[in-house]
């Protein structure tokens, strides 16, 4: 299976536009950004999780980085709830489920393979970065590869990102105008190597979950 493969070209997924498929598992749908291969794959997912269902234990052989949008996610490592964000490196291994129900932005199969750092940033007690604009930036991950934060726009402020190794943007709350394309909740963006994000947040500003750096190389299959 191939979705928004082509990591060359811009890729916009918008979640008004998308529909719901069931996972192998019981209550878990999905929502696919994009994607290589079959049920193991490299890919980039809303994940909703109905109260009480879970996924059976397993190992992620490429690394999983997630944050959570709605409810509380848990594992063995505990709960996770709205805001949180977390990277299990290659060779973990957890059992996921949503007493309460959950929704959560997942990435799959896209560390490095030898990355064996665990991260969770907790979804409160952080401070945040204040910016000259008048929003705030919270720094989530960074290594050689990559580097991940959240950042909120003020309402009307002019958003310019370079992105010479890639973007992704992720769209949480309020809304943000990309050249002619309107950006609401829970849409997502993804421009290729070379590029430059030129916005305009909402009247209600906007949060975003923002990645670069990633895309400098082609991303594979997994084995």
């Amino acid at each position: 299976m191939k979705i928004n493969a082509d990591f060359s070209k811009p890729a916009l997924v918008k979640f008004s536009d998308s529909a719901w498929v069931p996972s192998p598992m019981p209550g878990v749908e999905r929502r696919m950004l994009d994607r290589i291969g079959e049920e193991v794959a490299r890919a980039t997912t809303i994940v909703r999780f109905a109260p009480g269902s879970a996924f059976s234990a397993h190992t992620h052989d490429g690394g999983e980085e997630y944050l959570v949008l709605e409810g509380t996610f848990q594992d063995e490592e505990g709960d996770f709830p709205v805001g949180s964000y977390v990277r299990n490196p290659p060779t973990s291994r957890h059992t996921p489920s949503a007493k309460d129900g959950a929704t959560i932005l997942v990435k799959l199969h896209q560390f490095d393979p030898d990355d064996r750092t665990q991260i969770h940033v907790p979804s409160d007690g952080l401070d945040w970065d204040k910016q000259s604009d008048g929003g705030r930036k919270l720094p989530l991950h960074q290594d050689d590869n990559e580097t991940v934060w959240l950042q909120e726009f003020a309402a009307r402020t002019t958003v310019e990102i370079d992105a010479p190794d890639g973007l992704e943007v992720f769209v949480i709350s309020g809304q943000i105008v990309q050249d002619t394309e309107t950006l609401d909740r829970w849409d997502w963006l993804r421009l290729p190597t070379g590029s430059q994000f030129n916005g305009v947040a909402g009247d209600e500003g906007a949060r975003l979950w923002i990645k670069s750096g990633h895309l400098a190389s082609l991303p594979k299959t997994p084995a």
